[in-house]
């Protein structure tokens, strides 16, 4: 059984993760699924603080292009958020022994989770923090805007380069995906329609790269599934308001 930390093989590729707390005994763990630009040292201390309140055994891994795992096949297809959850993810999971994942994602992370959990019976649950099932035009432009300052600012690629091994290629992935012509029509709101594992939703009323027309996506399709909205808070509840956050998944465990 993996555990701890270190790399393991999922398609092909070698993916970074880390671990916190014993490994399950019952296939029960909190897997983290990071953001478009995330990896597991940007989760800092959340997953640890995840582990003591919940008491859960907990892991987070670096998609491939994240952090220090083997570089991404670049350009994207514009399904990676789908093909991600259907082939990786489980590829992942049964590395880890994980057989009934309670699953957090953030942003992309998070999209990854719904679809994953939409077609997935084992999932146990679902936490969806910020999550996106189709392009938003709000999203698009902050998406453009983070790409002309990447461009014209050297510091955002030295910063990145602290936490991910080809800081260039890491950003290129996820805007050239999301700014591609074709992608203003990806929509993958029917994937929620299958799930039947509990969801929490969870978004900041500011959120910069997407409306609260995303979280009502979460509670026209999945009748079961509870809402938080945090109060001046943008794209990261976790890390701005990360007590409340805490406590809100940590009531939904158990």
């Amino acid at each position: 059984m993996i555990w701890g930390s270190g790399f393991i093989e999922a398609m092909d590729k070698r993916l970074e993760y880390r671990c916190w707390g014993a490994p399950p005994t019952n296939g029960r763990a909190i897997v983290l699924l990071h953001e478009g630009l995330g990896c597991v040292a940007l989760w800092r201390d959340f997953p640890d603080n995840l582990h003591t309140a919940t008491g859960m055994p907990v892991m987070a891994y670096s998609r491939a292009g994240y952090g220090q795992s083997d570089p991404d096949d670049l350009p994207r297809p514009l399904d990676w958020m789908t093909t991600e959850a259907i082939m990786v993810l489980p590829e992942v999971l049964e590395a880890c022994r994980i057989s009934r994942p309670f699953l957090v994602g953030h942003s992309d992370g998070a999209t990854i989770a719904a679809i994953y959990a939409g077609f997935q019976p084992e999932a146990e649950a679902a936490v969806l923090i910020a999550p996106h099932f189709f392009t938003e035009e709000r999203g698009l432009l902050e998406i453009a805007r983070t790409d002309a300052q990447f461009r014209g600012e050297a510091d955002m690629a030295k910063r990145m380069g602290k936490y991910h091994r080809d800081p260039q290629a890491t950003f290129s992935g996820w805007a050239d995906a999301w700014l591609d012509p074709d992608f203003r029509q990806w929509h993958v709101e029917a994937a929620l329609e299958g799930i039947e594992c509990p969801v929490l939703a969870i978004q900041g009323r500011q959120d910069q790269y997407g409306t609260l027309a995303q979280i009502d996506a979460v509670s026209r399709n999945v009748d079961h599934a509870k809402v938080l909205i945090v109060e001046e808070c943008q794209h990261t509840p976790h890390l701005e308001h990360p007590d409340a956050v805490i406590a809100a998944i940590s009531q939904f465990v158990h």
